[in-house]
């Protein structure tokens, strides 16, 4: 495993891998948004058209956090995004917002009502909010402990920031969402009642709206999470720059 952190946003005191690279950090993140393309497209969960010379870029790239898993010949197999976010900011930042259950006139007040409801714990906890998204896997760890690692690490990642609420739009394909919960997650709730699934006419598939506590994982998975955290603690952190960073959730 290895971390591309942004600019913006401090490694936590406890990184010992931290390293000022810019060509290096350009080259993995095009890779990641490569592969992530290439996964995507070959899912059909996106068109060629919405690639960008063949990478799939979202504008928070750049400012979010990615953690990606290489194999053997050093070449990406899995990666995940992290966007960090201040509770004090509210819930309009949120890119859980753009989802076609949070612009459905049906269902849009619920969703504002559970990120409010997210956010005033994270507010009341001194907690930070993260936002995981752009999971992508290759055929050859999915279903594996590789894959089930890296979720797992969504969970040692924001422990190591200082514990957060998580929050993501996750598909359903090859059980992603199952795995999310199988480890701690859960549906978005609005006074007390789930959030639906729902058809994402982007992605063309059915979709969740989940949370996790960085704090609470299943605990038949607590060893492993903290197993991650100190490998985490190790692993390279490849930055664009030597730059006075910002707090994490500043």
């Amino acid at each position: 495993m290895l971390l591309l952190a942004p600019v913006q946003s401090a490694p936590p005191a406890s990184f010992s891998g931290i390293q000022s690279d810019p060509a290096r950090y350009k080259d993995l993140l095009f890779e990641a948004q490569a592969f992530r393309g290439k996964v995507y497209l070959e899912d059909g969960a996106i068109q060629a058209s919405q690639l960008t010379d063949g990478r799939h870029a979202d504008p928070i790239d750049e400012k979010s956090w990615h953690l990606l898993v290489l194999d053997s010949f050093h070449r990406i197999c899995g990666c995940m995004r992290y966007s960090l976010h201040s509770a004090g900011r509210g819930i309009r930042e949120l890119t859980v917002l753009r989802s076609a259950l949070a612009r459905s006139p049906q269902w849009a007040q619920e969703v504002e009502t559970a990120l409010h409801a997210e956010v005033a714990m994270a507010e009341q906890q001194a907690h930070g909010i993260v936002e995981a998204g752009g999971w992508a896997l290759s055929k050859e760890i999915r279903g594996t402990v590789e894959a089930l690692r890296m979720a797992l690490a969504s969970f040692a990642i924001c422990e190591e920031w200082g514990g957060a609420i998580g929050l993501s739009t996750v598909t359903e394909r090859h059980c992603s969402a199952s795995i999310l919960r199988r480890i701690g997650g859960r549906s978005l709730e609005s006074n007390g009642s789930p959030l639906p699934t729902y058809y994402d006419p982007q992605y063309d598939c059915r979709m969740e709206l989940l949370r996790f506590h960085s704090w609470a994982p299943n605990p038949r998975y607590r060893v492993w999470v903290e197993q991650i955290q100190a490998e985490l603690r190790r692993i390279p952190v490849i930055t664009p720059a030597c730059r006075t960073y910002a707090a994490s959730f500043g």
